[in-house]
């Protein structure tokens, strides 16, 4: 193996009397303290008229956002973000989020790189393995032909015919063929050497010059004799090289294949963790420390995802301080401002402040079995229209609550969650009863995981049960008992090439739209197919429900939920020496006109889009159809994009649209140009001129503008 020398690497031989090739080669140069890669983003966006539910006319927005991978004396990752958004939009905030986060993820992922670049680093001793190979093979070889000669009936012929006339004193007068010339050796128990017994090999069928006179008897025997201590020598070292060879070959030839799948298969980081520790990896790609680090699953400051379970706190970004370690015990923290639910962030914007405080722990991996105990507390706006007990009193919305979760490996594929959790009570919900004595305040979920290998089946299900006065930062409060549950599979068929997934639910619960005492027995589905044979277009079907947003005035909304079935049909093939892509989508809505104000209810859309890449020119053509009962809407447009230089891109374009009702016809144009300009960066500029439905029936127009600059370190 190689040894670290004072900024050399020796070639070390691997047995004494051995030698090999000992140059040395310098070590690469000393890594920087601080290693630095990201990007900066600088994006303006403007539209005309905002084409939603919303009304919303010369809408802009400014985003600034940057990413700093660091990496710290070229061992510990540390990924920094910042961004940031400013607009004139009512609807949309202005947000401003940074973050820095540890993750082993990202630990690991840094190792895999170093391993790679270690592996290439080895070919030195790689090729002295090879070199210890082909003199492995050449004693090998050796030791078969002594072999052969001392076991072949001539040989053993002889030495019994040598035997024979010293033990009667007889001796022959004529020549024996094959030993008229053998020399003479010396008598044992001096050993001939090895280049002395291969003369004599080189020698037996020779005559001798000087005298046709055989050796004596004695003389064969020592020679045989001493052939004999030769083989056994000879096996012995050959079982050393042997056990040497073969252990530098795992610790060396192999080394860069076993990491890489141990690092990739390991279930937990606990497993890899062992795994690693066996297999003696230089400082160079793993660092001291690497053990802790890999138990560290993220340490996070600013804006991150608090994501723990079903019935605590689960998709909620915080501004504050999130940490998990998982060695074979588990503990985790997370203190923080409520930011927004990705989800709804567009809305509520006055909402009084909230926070959450959570500590988690337990025993086992994450990945495993585990139980963990949770306690969470905080600060949490209850959305419910009815559920102020005094419309007097300021709103109590403090809440608390404790959860114990546990999972449980059945097989090797089969593993299943289960949770209980109880809270405190809202505010407005009265009980004579204690916290704890109150069974309303409870609730239960149970998940089931499962893959089927033989046939690829994948299972999920869960299932939950909420009571009335349940709080956490998972779900939202409906006023009443609700029973959810969720049923989803995922088949391959014909070797992978087509995928089907399929679900059936009933109550998500994710949305802060519900009334009071809300229960729903409506149940969604849900099932999509996608079809990829190679050398054929890769065709896609899905249907499944869809939710809309309509905001009715300040401070109120509703949600509507529909079906939508969607269709594609993509390829890219080459046609002579030119490479095209085509891609055909079909889109339904099935709702209807009271359930929207949006203007595509119940509409049928068809787009058909070509693109062709012929050398320094890229030409796109588009054609659309949007057919509803009350009028079709036509739409087609051209592109053409011309790379003039590989630092100069520039574009331009015409749409052509026709609206069946009152024949209207309109006309508009695109322009995009790139440039990008050594040492400063890529700046993008895109402006369009296009006709949405608008009301009554009409289009309107509707212009849009982007600039976008990003700079790559």
């Amino acid at each position: 193996m190689a040894s670290d020398t004072g900024g050399y690497v020796n070639l070390v031989p691997l047995y004494g009397n051995q030698h090999y090739d000992t140059t040395t080669r310098p070590l690469p140069p000393r890594k920087p303290f601080l290693k630095v890669h990201g990007n900066v983003m600088y994006d303006y966006y403007y539209q005309s008229g905002v084409d939603t539910p919303y009304q919303q006319k010369d809408i802009y927005q400014h985003t600034v956002q940057t990413y700093l991978d660091i990496t710290v004396r070229d061992q510990y990752p540390v990924r920094v973000a910042f961004t940031t958004a400013r607009g004139n939009s009512t609807l949309f905030r202005n947000i401003t989020g940074v973050n820095m986060q540890y993750t082993n993820r990202d630990f690991k992922n840094l190792l895999y790189d170093k391993l790679q670049k270690w592996d290439a680093s080895q070919i030195g001793q790689l090729q002295q393995l090879q070199l210890e190979k082909q003199q492995l093979n050449a004693k090998s070889l050796e030791l078969y032909q002594l072999k052969d000669w001392l076991s072949s009936p001539a040989q053993l012929q002889r030495l019994v015919e040598a035997r024979e006339r010293k033990l009667y004193g007889r001796r022959d007068t004529l020549p024996t063929p094959g030993l008229d010339s053998l020399p003479k050796v010396p008598s044992m128990p001096e050993v001939p050497s090895w280049d002395v017994l291969l003369r004599y090999k080189g020698r037996l069928n020779t005559k001798d010059s000087t005298t046709n006179r055989l050796p004596s008897d004695s003389s064969f025997e020592n020679y045989y004799a001493a052939r004999q201590h030769q083989l056994d020598s000879l096996q012995d070292r050959l079982r050393i090289m042997d056990s040497t060879y073969h252990a530098h070959e795992a610790q060396v030839g192999n080394l860069k294949g076993d990491v890489i799948e141990k690092l990739m298969s390991s279930k937990n980081n606990a497993e890899l963790s062992q795994r690693l520790k066996e297999m003696n990896l230089p400082d160079t790609v793993l660092p001291k420390g690497y053990k802790t680090l890999l138990a560290i699953r993220s340490i996070g400051l600013g804006r991150t995802m608090a994501d723990y379970s079903e019935l605590t706190a689960k998709g909620i970004s915080i501004t504050g301080v999130q940490a998990e370690f998982n060695p074979s015990y588990y503990v985790a923290v997370a203190a923080g401002t409520i930011d927004y639910r990705f989800r709804n962030y567009v809305v509520n914007s006055d909402a009084p402040r909230q926070y959450l405080a959570l500590i988690r722990a337990g025993y086992g991996m994450k990945e495993g079995n585990h139980l963990f105990f949770t306690y969470y507390m905080g600060k949490k706006q209850l959305y419910n229209l009815n559920t102020s007990a005094d419309s007097t009193s300021t709103p109590n919305y403090h809440i608390m609550g404790v959860a114990v979760e546990g999972r449980w490996q059945i097989t090797k594929h089969t593993y299943m969650t289960g949770e209980v959790a109880k809270s405190s009570l809202p505010y407005y919900q009265k009980s004579e009863h204690s916290m704890f004595s109150d069974h309303t305040n409870e609730a239960y979920s149970l998940s089931a995981n499962s893959l089927i290998a033989k046939t690829g089946t994948k299972l999920t299900g869960v299932y939950k049960v909420m009571g009335a006065g349940f709080q956490s930062f998972s779900l939202y409060t409906t006023g009443s008992k609700q029973i959810a549950w969720t049923v989803r599979v995922d088949q391959p068929f014909f070797k992978q090439q087509l995928l089907v997934t399929a679900s059936v639910r009933r109550n998500d619960y994710t949305s802060q739209y519900q009334q009071a005492d809300y229960k729903s027995n409506t149940i969604f589905k849900s099932i999509q197919a996608t079809l990829r044979i190679k050398h054929y277009p890769v065709v896609s079907v899905g249907y499944y429900p869809t939710s809309q947003l309509t905001k009715l005035s300040d401070g109120t909304y509703i949600e509507s939920t529909f079906y939508t079935m969607v269709g594609t049909v993509s390829h890219f093939y080459k046609v002579h020496s030119v490479m095209m892509n085509t891609m055909l989508s079909y889109t339904r809505f099935y709702n209807k006109q009271d359930d929207s104000s949006f203007v595509y209810y119940n509409t049928k859309n068809l787009l058909l889009n070509h693109t062709m890449f012929m050398g320094k020119f890229t030409v796109q053509g588009t054609g659309s159809a949007a057919m509803n009962g009350d009028y079709d809407l036509y739409g087609a447009d051209g592109t053409v994009l011309y790379k003039v230089k590989s630092w100069l891109d520039i574009g331009a374009g015409l749409k052509y649209s026709y609206q069946t009702t009152y024949e209207i016809r309109n006309v508009g144009y695109t322009g995009t140009a790139r440039v990008a300009i050594p040492y400063f960066g890529q700046i993008e500029v895109m402006a369009d001129k296009g006709f949405i439905p608008g009301a009554e029936k009409r289009l309107v127009s509707n212009n849009t503008g982007r600039i976008t600059y990003t700079k790559t370190f």
